[in-house]
């Protein structure tokens, strides 16, 4: 394994931070104009289709971007378009299907975003919400409801994970794709921690516009847990820095904080999660790219997101003292948006369960 970022990357990567930094922090829903700003440097066409003006670059050239954004904490819909839309239809979807879908990502006119989530069960290997099927096999509605569904308001299209009624296989997923403001959907608005929005989508018999075939709802969620981990390691890398660069400059006892043991020791830990959790999200994204299963880095990646990083968010706090709870400093921006990260790949348990369950089928299956 190399997991050396490849040039395109790299430059993909720089290009970012330097559009991303001219991020002002506005508390806005949708900065439509950091998000035109990268489609016009060219970084949402990377993992595009080429007829269509793309760069067919993959996960980890989207990955690349996806960290920037965490970084930054820019409230742009990347995560939505690219983590959850772009990346699962470029891998499923047939040609046509595809430059349907993804018309107007280049240049910042189409959002896309993916349903995943349930009442209590976040990215459901058997989803409540069904897919009702016509005798061919051809998809006809959708009944359910999903929650925590991102950007959906400002979508123009939405992939929604389902299970088949009749004409399917029994304990069959598809993926479907729904239009925002299609028959039987209603969308409401629910709060998040970081104020991002997110919605509750109630799905009443709702017409599907295209069937992913080459996608099941196991398919959807490895992306869209690798590319959430991807915003993730930005988020942790950034507070790393804005805390390194206060105890290296805040003093006490006329030495800098940075040369008490304690402290050293602290930031140590927080340096640790972060390079750890970017080691497991490379590693998923290089298993994607690769065209393997990659269910057990994405659950890696994923558990421990969701076990250490809120520790390592809290010693980032407690090491700013009463700065690190001014919600006018930037660190409670990362803060809530992990906490919002954390909330969609499923929390540590339900991690935890997914990968015992994955170690156990991939041991019983050896023993067969």
């Amino acid at each position: 394994m190399d997991f050396t970022r490849s040039e395109a990357e790299t430059e993909a990567s720089q290009l970012a931070a330097q559009v991303l930094a001219a991020d002002a922090g506005v508390n806005t829903d949708f900065d439509a104009g950091l998000w035109k700003d990268l489609a016009r440097a060219g970084l949402l066409s990377l993992a595009l289709p080429a007829e269509i003006g793309g760069d067919e670059l993959g996960v980890q050239a989207a990955a690349a971007v996806l960290t920037e954004v965490g970084r930054s904490a820019a409230r742009i819909p990347a995560l939505a378009t690219l983590g959850l839309g772009v990346l699962p239809v470029m891998r499923c979807a047939d040609p046509a299907v595809k430059r349907r879908l993804l018309a107007g990502v280049a240049t910042g006119d189409t959002v896309l975003t993916a349903a995943v989530r349930e009442p209590s069960d976040p990215m459901p290997a058997a989803p409540r919400t069904v897919a009702t099927l016509t005798g061919g096999g051809q998809l006809a509605t959708l009944t359910g409801l999903k929650t925590g569904v991102p950007y959906a308001a400002a979508a123009n299209w939405i992939l929604v994970p389902a299970s088949t009624g009749a004409g399917r296989a029994p304990g069959r997923t598809v993926v479907a794709v729904i239009e925002p403001d299609a028959d039987g959907l209603s969308c409401q608005r629910t709060r998040s921690s970081s104020g991002l929005p997110e919605y509750t989508l109630r799905l009443a018999d709702t017409p599907v516009l295209h069937l992913l075939d080459g996608c099941d709802a196991d398919e959807l969620y490895r992306i869209a847990v690798a590319s959430t981990c991807a915003v993730a390691d930005g988020v942790l890398a950034a507070a790393l820095d804005i805390t390194t660069e206060h105890i290296r400059s805040r003093e006490q006892f006329g030495r800098p904080l940075a040369t008490f043991q304690a402290v050293a020791q602290q930031i140590a830990d927080v340096y640790a999660t972060a390079r750890t959790l970017h080691l497991a999200t490379v590693s998923a994204c290089w298993q994607l790219d690769t065209g393997r299963h990659a269910g057990r880095d994405t659950d890696v990646a994923a558990y421990w997101l969701a076990t250490c990083g809120p520790r390592a968010m809290r010693t980032c706090h407690h090491l700013h003292g009463g700065l690190g709870m001014d919600i006018t400093y930037p660190l409670p921006r990362y803060s809530a948006l992990l906490t919002d990260l954390i909330a969609l790949v499923g929390g540590a348990d339900d991690r935890l369960e997914r990968l015992s369950w994955r170690e156990l089928t991939v041991t019983e299956a050896a023993d067969a």
